[in-house]
């Protein structure tokens, strides 16, 4: 069923259901889908652009911006796509003395090796055996990394195993676990649909869809300034006309800026690559796995309400710098809505009861880390709540 199709069908089941069952989060009817988004006027995040000649480029926005111009280049976003050959997890170090790094699956064995500066993706399931040269890597060196590689006919293919830092090696990648196999080609490799092709480089590159089209020749590896403010070239003969001018009041003028939009539409525009409401929905991710779609799991949050200023990913994530690790960080952020002590009265900025527990460290405990065991990794689950010893995962 198409995904519109899908939705119709599940926004009449929302509907028929808040007639019962008043306590549903009214929110779900205000939210759209990262497609009804694409398909409205103005930019939004992966929307395709008519012509390369309407960016400037991340350099251009550093002469204006040059503090936050240098700190975005430095963050795992700005590297979240690079060419294999380039990848940290796949650097001269993993390959040192030969080593390679290996992995089996059942009768599967699968093999990353350097040949020059060329990385070697190879299967076996001991009597045949396949190899393809790897040549995008997608993800950084912080949770894992999943690639890319072209056959003959220039088509993508996704290669089956991924590295992941946690194990220092590879394993199955993500979604794209099986028991049997039909044969070799299928236990190594997944085709990968054209507009699935477009949906990934739109993720992870700037550029990267121009009129419709994925131009992989002339795009920009990992997500920079025009990736998330637009195409800018415009802004930037406006502001350079305007300093010539004397005049040193303009605004910013013909791009976008993601901070004037409203809590919903904002958690959905980052939604647009970590996973809105309804993108999740519509994909049927169920299980642990949704802890990974954090603009999702936040909106299920009970004191996400109908949307609030200071629950929106801005609120605690400046794009433009590294994100934290740090859980004392973002005590401010939990201040912003809760009472600092308890005995304290509510007023209208501070609605949220106090921790009877704790001051500090609030995410630890209302935003616990969740293993996600086909990343073998924890992500922090965006869900806010209060959490009960040994309960078991709360979807």
């Amino acid at each position: 069923m198409p995904d519109h199709w899908k939705k119709i069908v599940f926004t009449f089941i929302v509907l028929a259901c808040a007639a019962f069952f008043p306590s549903l989060p009214q929110t779900v009817l205000a939210q759209l889908s990262t497609d009804d988004h694409l398909a409205e006027p103005g930019f939004w995040a992966t929307k395709s652009v008519k012509s390369h000649s309407e960016f400037a480029s991340a350099a251009t926005c550093g002469e204006c911006h040059r503090t936050i111009y240098a700190n975005q280049a430095k963050t795992s976003m700005n590297r979240t796509l690079l060419f294999a050959d380039a990848s940290e997890s796949l650097d001269t170090k993993s390959f040192d003395k030969g080593r390679v790094l290996q992995f089996a699956h059942g009768i599967y064995r699968y093999e990353f090796h350097k040949d020059g500066q060329k990385v070697i993706y190879t299967a076996t399931d001991g009597k045949e055996k396949k190899s393809a040269e790897l040549l995008w890597a997608f993800g950084t060196p912080r949770v894992a990394q999943s690639y890319l590689f072209k056959d003959a006919d220039g088509r993508f293919h996704e290669a089956r195993v991924s590295y992941f830092v946690s194990l220092q090696n590879l394993h199955i990648t993500p979604a794209r676990e099986f028991d049997t196999a039909k044969s070799l080609l299928e236990a190594m490799e997944r085709a990968v649909p054209a507009e699935e092709v477009k949906r990934c480089f739109a993720c992870h590159a700037t550029e990267a869809i121009i009129d419709g089209k994925f131009d992989e020749q002339n795009l920009v590896k990992g997500v920079s300034c025009e990736a998330c403010h637009g195409p800018g070239a415009r802004h930037v003969a406006t502001m350079q006309a305007a300093k010539l001018a004397g005049i040193s009041d303009a605004k910013g003028e013909f791009i976008f800026n993601p901070a004037r939009l409203g809590p919903t539409d904002s958690v959905e525009f980052c939604g647009a690559c970590h996973g809105a409401w309804w993108d999740v929905k519509l994909s049927g991710v169920r299980g642990v796995g949704v802890v990974r779609a954090q603009p999702y799991r936040l909106v299920e949050s009970k004191c996400w309400g109908k949307g609030d200023e200071r629950l929106r990913c801005f609120a605690c994530h400046d794009p433009h710098v590294e994100v934290s690790t740090d859980p004392a960080s973002y005590d401010g952020a939990c201040s912003s809505c809760h009472l600092s002590g308890v005995g304290q009265k509510a007023d209208a900025q501070h609605h949220g009861a106090a921790c009877p527990v704790a001051t500090k460290n609030c995410t630890t405990c209302h935003m616990p880390k969740t293993m996600v065991p086909t990343m073998h990794d924890t992500f922090t689950d965006h869900k806010i709540r209060i959490v009960k010893a040994g309960e078991a995962f709360v979807e």
